[in-house]
């Protein structure tokens, strides 16, 4: 079988998988766990053959018309390359071990065979966009997620948070959209194609005539579908979702989405250095933004929520300075870390009864009753504060590197201005990653009060996925040096200058949070906290949604606790209340967009039902007076109607003589 034929399948097992799903879904409830594990472990084993034949070498195409369309046709394409290839194998990785998770941890849900189908269908779609060698094709995947994470972020859709954020997921993503939409279109008026090749090769031959104009188009999309600034706001709500939900639309899909799609196409943006700028800026204020709001948390999927926004941006930021082989190896890297840290988190909330950091911290113990999440979490937290020798600081290192050589000016693919924003704000989001990191571990970990519950093991398919991840997460970044390849042929090595900046700043970060957990530790203990879900031995799934539940109706909102004992409170000071909201952005858009718009729509119901409705009304009723009014003259008396006609004859007859009386005088 050729390497182009298994690449296929990849994508179209998982489709398949879906559809059996659906199919026999209520009609042979004992299908649907093999169909939702199966195909994507297949799709996962040939993604990884389709890998090591690729071998980082030769770009792999091949293509046939889907339909002609005049000009511009439209082909049905693969593109496989060393970005790609990896790609891939991380998506069906991670959408594996998400599955098998699933089956324990909504083992009890009646929805569970759409939940099942509604995730293979995503995988299937984020593969489309992986291997697509057509933007038009591409599309169509980028689509299908923005419909898979409506249906899954909406899972619990009896809780007002579940249908709030599903429907907020939507509509920023598809404000994103128009404008990308309209991008594709003008790229492909540029170059004459919508063949990513094409496309390509035209911007190297000097095709693009609005350069500037099609990559901040084509922006937009990506800011709303990997959450940058400012179309962020949606991703800490979507975790309302289930949490199995969170690590696939963190870690491999959908906001990875965005900038595989910039690293493909990033000869298109390079050939603007004001919309590499714009991506800079865009990239820093996310970093360091989504940090501060990590720290003011104290829902723990929130705080990973906002950890996965810093981490794109540092993403954005290699895009930015022109090194796609860094962001992509630092995507490769999250996926692996950030898989890890939801799941466990999965498992830690099962176990505490509570999403709530704050009341995590006043319970002992909880390590001791889930030691597999507790030592993958740990493991995952150190890649993510990019701790020597996990992923994280290999992958973040890159970044940091590619930031400096455009900065001192050995790269000229971006403006100097752009490599020295990407690495300033990267040294300080390094202080906040460590920080934030520190605390969610210490808080979660090292509580002191009541000791938790033990009702068991946790279920074997939850925890043996977290060491399968936990394997990618401590060693793929020692294959930093032997990947170059499969980059562009880029060493992806760090340098000394910004290592030891890095992991210094890191480190005092860790210390100082550490200092003021310490000083907070007295506090903490003579002030009791709520939040705890009732029935911390049901289905995990069901004690999410009653974390959920529960912690709006303690603290008054899902993202806030009025906790003196944190040490995020004590480290931000007066930041804090605003850090905690996401700096008012929410608020801000409310006030920009969302009033304005339901104004609008008041106003044109109140035309539509008072003036316009008037209108046609009036005309239906003089029409209704008209026939009243003949229908009384129809009396059917023929004596009534030979005096009416006699009575009009007469009249007519007086109106002629004075008519000719009148003529005849003038």
């Amino acid at each position: 079988m050729t390497t182009t034929t298994l690449a296929a399948l990849v994508p179209l097992l998982p489709f398949l998988g879906a559809l059996g799903g659906l199919a026999v879904g209520r009609a042979a409830p004992g299908f649907v766990r093999p169909l939702a594990l199966l195909p994507t472990l297949t799709a996962a084993v040939l993604a990884v053959l389709v890998a090591v034949r690729q071998g980082g070498g030769r770009a792999i195409d091949a293509a046939t018309q889907l339909t002609p369309t005049g000009s511009v046709p439209i082909d049905l394409a693969l593109h496989l390359d060393g970005f790609a290839v990896l790609v891939a194998v991380l998506v069906t990785v991670v959408a594996t071990c998400v599955q098998l998770y699933s089956t324990a941890y909504l083992r009890d849900d009646a929805r569970y065979p759409s939940y099942a189908a509604l995730v293979s269908l995503f995988t299937s779609a984020m593969l489309l966009v992986v291997y697509s060698g057509d933007l038009m094709v591409l599309l169509v995947g980028w689509e299908i997620m923005g419909i898979c994470s409506y249906f899954l972020v909406g899972h619990y859709w009896e809780t007002p948070e579940a249908r709030a954020a599903s429907l907020k997921a939507f509509l920023v993503t598809k404000l994103g959209d128009v404008p990308f939409l309209i991008g594709l279109f003008a790229l492909a008026a540029d170059t004459g194609s919508f063949r990513i090749a094409k496309v390509l090769a035209a911007v190297a031959n000097g095709g693009l005539e609005h350069p500037t104009l099609i990559a901040l188009l084509l922006l937009a999309g990506v800011a709303g579908k990997s959450a940058q600034f400012p179309l962020h706001t949606w991703l800490p709500d979507a975790m309302a979702g289930p949490t199995p939900v969170s690590a696939l639309i963190h870690a491999a899909t959908m906001v990875a989405a965005g900038i595989y799609f910039v690293a493909r196409l990033l000869p298109v943006f390079a050939a603007s250095g004001a919309a590499l700028v714009v991506l800079a800026v865009m990239a820093a204020v996310t970093m360091v933004g989504s940090g501060l709001a990590a720290l003011a948390q104290d829902d723990i999927k929130r705080v990973l929520a906002y950890s996965t926004i810093g981490q794109l941006g540092y993403m954005s930021g290699a895009l930015a300075v022109g090194d796609r082989g860094a962001a992509v190896f630092h995507l490769i890297s999250h996926g692996a870390f950030k898989a890890v840290l939801f799941l466990a988190a999965g498992v830690v909330i099962h176990a505490a009864g509570t999403n709530s950091l704050a009341a995590m911290s006043r319970m002992s113990g909880l390590a001791r009753r889930v030691p597999d999440a507790y030592w993958t979490m740990t493991v995952a937290l150190l890649a993510l504060a990019a701790i020597p020798p996990f992923a994280g600081f290999f992958s973040k290192e890159a970044v940091l590197v590619a930031a400096e050589h455009t900065a001192l000016g050995d790269r000229t693919v971006a403006p100097a201005a752009a490599g020295w924003t990407i690495l300033i704000a990267g040294l300080l989001a390094a202080v906040l990653t460590a920080s934030y990191a520190v605390r969610l571990w210490l808080l979660a970990f090292r509580g002191r009060g009541a000791e938790v519950p033990d009702h068991g093991k946790q279920p074997l398919a939850m925890t043996s996925v977290l060491w399968i991840l936990a394997v990618p997460t401590i060693g793929f970044g020692l294959t930093a040096g032997l990947l170059g390849d499969w980059f562009d042929g880029h060493a992806l090595t760090p340098s000394l200058t910004t290592a030891v900046l890095s992991t210094g700043v890191t480190l005092v970060g860790g210390l100082v949070t550490y200092g003021a957990w310490r000083h907070t530790t007295a506090p903490a203990a003579r002030t009791p906290i709520g939040a705890v879900a009732a029935h911390p031995g049901a289905e995990p799934a069901l004690v999410e949604a009653e974390a959920m539940t529960s912690h709006t109706a303690a603290y008054g909102t899902i993202a806030d606790a009025s906790d003196p004992a944190d040490p995020g409170r004590l480290l931000l000071g007066p930041l804090h209340r605003h850090a905690v909201t996401g700096f008012h952005l929410d608020a801000l858009y409310t006030a920009l967009f969302v009033r304005p718009v339901r104004a609008a729509a008041r106003l044109v119901r109140f035309l539509d039902r008072e003036v316009v409705d008037t209108y046609v009304n009036g005309t239906g009723a003089v029409t209704r007076l008209l026939g009243t009014a003949v229908r009384r003259a129809q009396t059917g008396n023929v004596q009534t109607y030979v005096s009416a006609l006699l009575a009009g004859s007469l009249a007519l007859a007086i109106a002629a003589v004075v008519f000719a009386n009148v003529n005849a005088g003038s």
